[in-house]
């Protein structure tokens, strides 16, 4: 019977490769208290082989790494780990099972999900949908709008005589001071 090394890549049961334990906090930057405790309470549950007693070696996929790095990186952007459990749950209702797949971005205590750049969703309230701005996007409509349509002189233009004639109330401040000048 060959015996496993200790780190690295670690084949399961089913012939998937997966890593123990140790090698997924040093990839991820966790303790592994942290990593025992995510798993027990169903956080991050490893997808390749869970403990299934005394002696049996959590083995964990490189993708369920990246969820880990993903929940560590929001609990450094201040995020409490009962808003990441919240926000994981949120999407496992929804049907997410790849969590690996998805974009989050959070501001420190809500965690959003991006969809696209106009969708992004509160997962913290449910999936309740959020208004996103994409700049760009608004910036190429509002050229292509522009594009049929009249553009007015910034500057006051002589009417007439050299005095500016003003045709609505935001001008009355020009037009004053274009009387002021000539008198």
């Amino acid at each position: 019977m060959h015996e496993q090394p200790l780190e690295g890549p670690l084949v399961g049961e089913d012939g998937s490769v997966g890593y123990r334990g140790v090698t997924a906090c040093q990839a991820v930057g966790i303790s592994y208290r942290q990593l025992d405790y995510w798993a027990r309470t169903t956080l991050v549950v490893p997808s390749v082989r869970d403990a299934s007693g005394s002696g049996t070696q959590r083995l964990y996929s490189f993708r369920d790494l990246v969820v880990l790095k993903v929940v560590k990186r929001l609990l450094d952007a201040g995020v409490s780990l009962q808003n990441i459990r919240r926000a994981i749950d949120t999407l496992r209702s929804r049907g997410v099972d790849d969590l690996a797949e998805i974009t989050l971005i959070s501001d420190g205590t809500t965690v959003y999900e991006c969809r696209s750049p106009e969708e992004v969703v509160d997962l913290l309230q449910g999936g309740q949908g959020v208004f996103g701005i994409a700049i760009g996007g608004a910036f190429k409509e509002i050229q292509g709008s522009l594009s049929h349509l009249p553009a007015e002189p910034a500057v006051p233009q002589p009417v007439g005589g050299g005095l500016a004639e003003e045709s609505s109330a935001g001008d009355e401040l020009a037009a004053r001071r274009a009387r002021r000048r000539a008198g």
